[in-house]
C-alpha cells in the first residue's frame, strides 16, 4: 500500500517472487526461536514419533489376528490380539497428549517471542520509517500475521511432521507387505505430489494477497478511530464506515480466492488418493482370489495403503495452512529486515563527564526528501553554550523543529557537523546522547497508564516523592490531586482524560523529571491559558537554571528573556540577537512581532 514502499515491494513483484522462491523458506527464519526450547523440542518429537510408531502398528495385530487367531479354536489368540490392541490405543493415547502439549507449548512460546523481536525491532527504527509506514499496517504484521505463524509453529508443522513419518512408514511397510502392490503405489504418487506442490504455491500467493488487504482494513479503521473526534467534527462517518466496508469487502474476497484455492487442493488430494487406493485394492483383490496373497497380508496392506492415503490427504490440508503462515513469515522477514538508517557506531566516542551542555552546528544541512531536493536546512552554523537559553523563532517551515530533531539524531544532516559537549554526535552512542536532553514535544505524547507512569516515562527508578516534585515543579499537582486516585489516576489512550493544557503541564513534569542538561521546548506553552502560562513561565525560569536551553515558539511573548533569539525562514539563520534589538532591526523579527503584539492590543481594547 502507499506508504509503505521501504517495507514492502509492489504487489506484482511480490507475486513473482512467492511464484520462483520455495513455499516454505520464509518459515526457516522460526529455526532460531525453536532452538531456544531444545528440551521441549526433543519432548515434542520423541511424542511425535511413539504416536507414530504406535498406529503404524495396529495394521500388524490385525494381520495376526485375521490369519492366526481365527484359526485358534478356544480363541484364546483372538483376546490376546485385542489386548495387544488395547495397549497399543493407550500408548497413542498418551503420545498424542504429550505431543498436543508440548507442540502448542512450543507454538505459543515461539509467537511470544517473535511478537517481543519484532517489536523490539520496530522500537529501533528512527523516525525516517514511520515517516514512510502506515502504523495501521505495521500493527497488523505484529499482530495478525505472528498470530497466522502460531498454527504454523505449532499444530500445523506439529500434524505436517506426524502425517510426514505416517507416510513414509506406511510405504515401507506397504514395500515388506507386498512389494508388487507397493510398486502401484509408488507409481501413483508423483501424480499426487507434483500437483499438490504446484497449486500449494498459488495458496501461498493467496494467502499474502489476503493478508495484505486486510493489514489495509486495519490501518485505515485505526486511523480514522484514532481521529474520531475530527471524523465526527466533520460529519465523515457515512464516508468512513462506507470506505471500511469496501476494505473489509476487498479483505474479504481475497480470503474468498484463498479457501477456494485450499478447498480446491483438497479435493485434488482426495480425489487422488481415493482413485489410487481404490485401483491397488483392485489389484490386491485379484492376487487373494488367485491365493497369490492371504487375506490378511492384504488386510495389513490396505490398512497401511489408508494411513498413507490419510497422511497424504491431511498433508494436503496442512500444506495450505503452511503455505498461509509462510505468507505471513514472509512479511514479518521483511520488516525485520529494515535496518535502523540511524545506529550508534561500533565503538562510540565518550561524551565528557559531568555533562556540559554545549551545542554547536557547524555548515549543516539537511533535507527529508531523497537526493536533497527542497532543503529543509540551509547552512546552518550555530553556537550555545552551556547553561545558555536560546529561542529559534519564524514562520511555519522555517526549520525549527528539524534542528531539534536532528540534535536528538532522529536523522543525520546531508552536510555539515553536530556537536555536544565538543563530540560529533555521529560518532557519540545514541542512548548516552539521549540521556543528556530532555524533550518537550509539541504534540505531547500521553500513554493510557497511571498519572505517575506517564511522568516517570524515560525515568522509570524516580520515586513518587520525586514525581511529585516534578509536577509540583510543573504547575501539575493541583490538578492531578484532584483527579480521582490521584497519581494513580488512569489517564486513558493518549491522555485523553486530559485538557490539552493539562497534557501539556504532564510533558513538562516528565522533562523536569529527567534533569538533563539540555532541554528541548517545542511550543511547550502553547496548549495553556494566559494565567497557566505565566505560572509554566516561572517554573521555567527554575528549571533553566544551569541548563541549556532551546525554545521553540510563535508566541513571541514566551521568548522575550531569551539570552538569545535566532530568526529562521526558509531553513536559514537569517537573525539573531536579543529581543529589543531585534525589534529595532525592524527585519523579520520585528514584523512578526508586529503582528502577535498589535493584535493582542487590539484585543485588550475590543
Amino acid at each position: 500500500m502507499t506508504g509503505y514502499a521501504d517495507v514492502t515491494k509492489t504487489q506484482t513483484e511480490q507475486d513473482g517472487e512467492a511464484t520462483r522462491r520455495r513455499s516454505l523458506k520464509p518459515l526457516l527464519g522460526l529455526k532460531p526461536y525453536l532452538r531456544r526450547y531444545k528440551l521441549f523440542l526433543i519432548l515434542a518429537c520423541v511424542a511425535l514419533v511413539v504416536s507414530a510408531l504406535a498406529t503404524l502398528s495396529v495394521p500388524l495385530a490385525v494381520r495376526r489376528m485375521i490369519d492366526h487367531g481365527f484359526g485358534g479354536a478356544d480363541g484364546t489368540l483372538i483376546g490376546q490380539y485385542f489386548a495387544m490392541l488395547i495397549i497399543i490405543g493407550a500408548v497413542l493415547a498418551v503420545a498424542s497428549s504429550a505431543r498436543f502439549y508440548y507442540v502448542n507449548w512450543l507454538g505459543e512460546r515461539v509467537v511470544s517471542d517473535l511478537r517481543a523481536d519484532v517489536f523490539a525491532h520496530l522500537t529501533k527504527l528512527g523516525p525516517s520509517f514511520f515517516d514512510r509506514s502506515h502504523s495501521g499496517e505495521v500493527m497488523s504484521r505484529l499482530t495478525a500475521d505472528t498470530t497466522q505463524i502460531k498454527a504454523a509453529a505449532g499444530t500445523a508443522l506439529s500434524q505436517a511432521a506426524r502425517n510426514t513419518i505416517m507416510l513414509i512408514g506406511a510405504l515401507i511397510m506397504m514395500m515388506v507387505t507386498s512389494f508388487q502392490l507397493s510398486l502401484l503405489v509408488l507409481v501413483a504418487i508423483p501424480a499426487i505430489v507434483v500437483p499438490l506442490v504446484a497449486y500449494g504455491r498459488v495458496v501461498r500467493r493467496l494467502s499474502r494477497k489476503a493478508q495484505d488487504s486486510l493489514a489495509a482494513a486495519s490501518a485505515y479503521a485505526a486511523e480514522n478511530l484514532g481521529a474520531v473526534k475530527t471524523m465526527q467534527a466533520f460529519g465523515h462517518e457515512t464516508e468512513v464506515a462506507g470506505r471500511y466496508s469496501q476494505e473489509v469487502e476487498a479483505s474479504f474476497e481475497a480470503a474468498r480466492q484463498r479457501l477456494v484455492a485450499r478447498a480446491g487442493l483438497t479435493a485434488l488430494a482426495i480425489l487422488l488418493v481415493v482413485v489410487s487406493v481404490v485401483g491397488v485394492l483392485w489389484f490386491g483383490a485379484s492376487k487373494v482370489v488367485s491365493g497369490e496373497l492371504s487375506g490378511g497380508t492384504l488386510g495389513q496392506f490396505v490398512l497401511y495403503a489408508i494411513f498413507a492415503g490419510a497422511a497424504l490427504t491431511a498433508l494436503s490440508e496442512v500444506w495450505g495452512e503452511i503455505s498461509q503462515a509462510a505468507g505471513a513469515a514472509e512479511r514479518l522477514t521483511e520488516l525485520l529486515a529494515v535496518q535502523p538508517e540511524i545506529n550508534s557506531p561500533a565503538q562510540p566516542t565518550p561524551l565528557v563527564t559531568p555533562a556540559r551542555g554545549d551545542i554547536a552546528f557547524e555548515g549543516v544541512n539537511f533535507s527529508y526528501a531523497e537526493g536533497g531536493a527542497d532543503a529543509t536546512l540551509r547552512d546552518i552554523s550555530l553556537s550555545i553554550s552551556a547553561g545558555e537559553n536560546v529561542a529559534l523563532v519564524g514562520p511555519s517551515g522555517a526549520g525549527k523543529s528539524t534542528i531539534f530533531s536532528l540534535l536528538l539524531r532522529f536523522y543525520d544532516p546531508s552536510s555539515g557537523l553536530i556537536k555536544v559537549d565538543g563530540v560529533d554526535i555521529k560518532t557519540a552512542s545514541l542512548t548516552e546522547l539521549r540521556q543528556r536532553m530532555a524533550l518537550v514535544p509539541q504534540d505531547t505524547a500521553l500513554f493510557a497508564d497511571t498519572v505517575a507512569a506517564n511522568i516517570r516515562y524515560g525515568t522509570p527508578d524516580a520515586t513518587l516523592e520525586a514525581v511529585k516534585r516534578a509536577a509540583i515543579a510543573a504547575q501539575a499537582d493541583e490538578f492531578i490531586q484532584a483527579l480521582p486516585g490521584g497519581y494513580d489516576a488512569q489517564l486513558g489512550e493518549r491522555g485523553v482524560l486530559l485538557s490539552g493544557g493539562q497534557r501539556q503541564r504532564i510533558a513538562l513534569a516528565r522533562a523536569f523529571l529527567k534533569d538533563a542538561p539540555i532541554l528541548l521546548l517545542d511550543e511547550a506553552t502553547s496548549a495553556l491559558d494566559a494565567e497557566s502560562e505565566s505560572a509554566i513561565q516561572r517554573a521555567l525560569e527554575g528549571i533553566m537554571a544551569g541548563r541549556t536551553t532551546l525554545v521553540i515558539a510563535h508566541r513571541l511573548a514566551t521568548v522575550k528573556k531569551a539570552d538569545r533569539i535566532l530568526v529562521l525562514d526558509e531553513g536559514r539563520i537569517v537573525e539573531t540577537g536579543r529581543h529589543r534589538d531585534l525589534i529595532e532591526a525592524g527585519g523579520l523579527y520585528s514584523r512578526l512581532a508586529s503582528l502577535q503584539f498589535e493584535g493582542h492590543e487590539a484585543e485588550a481594547a475590543e
